[in-house]
């Protein structure tokens, strides 16, 4: 009954959803703040009739709004149903192992090994410096398909500054695909759509589930080169072509038009971040320098499972990754203040 092809798949994890009430969740990266008050007004009005309707298929104003924001044309624009759904046609359309094994860090995204297994690609995952972060000379070694990177890497908050991006570009003489998973450049990177313009085989993927807010919409985007955009709609348009509602569009483009209270919350979950984590520091903890919304921390003699499960007997939820070389750490969403305080409090008595 099943096709042979489902033996083969390994399907993502993702984080805990509790279905119970109580919980301080830490764990999935989460804004700890709602959207733009511009999307609740929406929603309250929105004309149930245009349900019966399909929405865009081309997203054209959202298009509009990100290409006004980021300085291209919208013709540099791809929209998805969340970053994951972006990030599949990315590996769909740009690597298929035919010049080598697509090459990303040895710990990252979860999903990047999940896709290469989906889409039969060979890859390589590329040992991290001893500091946890990415030598960028190591991807320059050898034939390669392509190379996806997540900065900041997930899940060490590490990131890259823009002239290693630039270096990596520079000497990158396979001259395939670069994509630049940017879901938590807003927390304090430098974001390499500014490059676009200057390399062909960039793409830089974003999502609006952590910055605005809007994990629960599930909207996602890429930015490239025109001839990127247009292969990554040919996907797109041989598996589904209305993959956006427009109630998602419309909330994306409030969120970008919004700009000052998406940095306003931006800024809040900054200062939070650095404040926990000098205090977690203070405590005896190790606390790796992110500029992401989370932080990745560990206590010499605890395991990072002990941790996770010891915090999560005090209904605080943590994420923890068992694999060899990461397993003593936690990843540790920033909530807000007083969450983070709670957080302090328990890690104080572990």
């Amino acid at each position: 009954m099943f096709a042979d092809r489902m033996k083969n798949l390994t399907p993502y994890t993702p984080g805990e959803q509790p279905q119970e009430g109580g919980f301080i969740k830490l764990n999935t990266n989460e804004n700890p703040y709602p959207p733009t008050p511009l999307i609740k007004d929406f929603l309250s009005d929105i004309d149930a009739s245009r349900l019966r309707l399909y929405p865009d298929p081309t997203s054209k104003n959202l298009r509009q709004e990100i290409a006004r924001a980021e300085g291209l044309e919208p013709e540099n624009v791809f929209i998805g149903n969340g970053s994951d759904e972006v990030l599949s046609f990315v590996f769909f359309g740009f690597f298929d192992g035919k010049y080598g094994p697509l090459f990303f860090p040895e710990f990252t995204y979860s999903f990047y090994p999940v896709y290469s297994g989906f889409y039969n690609i060979p890859y390589k995952k590329i040992p991290l410096q001893g500091d946890y972060s990415l030598d960028i000379d190591s991807y320059l070694d050898g034939d390669s398909t392509g190379i996806i990177l997540p900065n900041p890497n997930a899940p060490t908050g590490i990131c890259l500054p823009l002239e290693k991006i630039k270096y990596l570009l520079d000497n990158y003489k396979c001259g395939r695909l670069v994509a630049i998973d940017e879901a938590y450049i807003a927390f304090g990177g430098e974001s390499a759509a500014s490059l676009i313009n200057d390399y062909e085989n960039l793409l830089v993927v974003r999502t609006f589930s952590k910055s605005s807010s809007l994990a629960g919409l599930r909207l996602g985007y890429a930015l490239g080169d025109k001839k990127l955009i247009s292969a990554l709609n040919t996907v797109k348009n041989s598996f589904n072509s209305y993959p956006v509602d427009f109630i998602a569009q419309r909330c994306g483009e409030l969120s970008i038009f919004d700009s000052s209270y998406r940095k306003d919350v931006i800024s809040k979950i900054i200062t939070t971040r650095d404040s926990f984590t000098l205090k977690a520091i203070n405590l005896g903890w190790t606390v790796l320098p992110s500029k992401a919304n989370f932080v990745f921390a560990r206590k010499d003699g605890l395991r990072g499972e002990d941790i996770y499960m010891r915090l999560k007997e005090k209904k605080i939820l943590v994420r923890y990754f068992d694999k060899e070389g990461i397993n003593d750490f936690v990843r540790i969403t920033i909530g807000t203040d007083d969450e983070m305080s709670q957080l302090l409090t328990t890690m104080e008595g572990l």
